[in-house]
This record gives structure tokens, sequence and C-alpha cells, in this order.
């Protein structure tokens, strides 16, 4: 049986309601050398309360994602998000 953590280290390294992900890119040295690396979302794991629905849901979200749902309000920004495709919760 596998431990929290070693499921936690396997999930994608997505946004749930901006569907950010990880980019590619390179590194450039000096002499212009370029050597593949990643681009990572700054992801956050985080609770929210949904008022309509009197439950907390968490989420893995970008900062960007907190920073609108912080302004538009959580059902808003769910609803949203579900209407694109990108999230899939209840």
């Amino acid at each position: 049986m596998q431990s929290f953590l070693e499921n936690k280290r396997k999930m994608a390294r997505v946004c749930e309601v901006t569907g950010k992900k990880t980019q590619s890119g390179f590194n450039v040295s000096h002499s212009n050398n370029r050597t593949k690396r990643k681009f990572y979302p700054n992801l956050q794991t985080k609770k929210f309360f949904i008022p309509e629905e009197n439950r907390w849901i968490q989420l893995k979200v970008s900062t960007q994602a907190i920073k609108t749902i912080n302004k538009n309000g959580i059902s808003a920004v769910i609803k949203e998000a579900k209407a694109k495709g990108i999230y899939t919760g209840k």
C-alpha cells in the first residue's frame, strides 16, 4: 500500500481552476548552450468554503487562481471553470 505522500507526488502539476500546467524551455548559459528545463506553476493546496452548498472543498490552485477566487468568489470561479471544461469536481 502506498503512503499519502507517494500518491501526492504522482498527481499532475495542473491548476484545477485555470488549467495552468508545466511548461518546457531552456536554460541558456553565457556561451549560449541550451539545456532543457521545466517551468512549474506556483501551485498551492487550499481549502475553500462554498456557502451555497455549505461544504468545504480542497483544490490544487495556482496563486493567480487564488487571487481570482478572492476577487470573484469561489462559486463564480468554479462555475466558469466547469463551463470551460477545466474543473471536473462536484
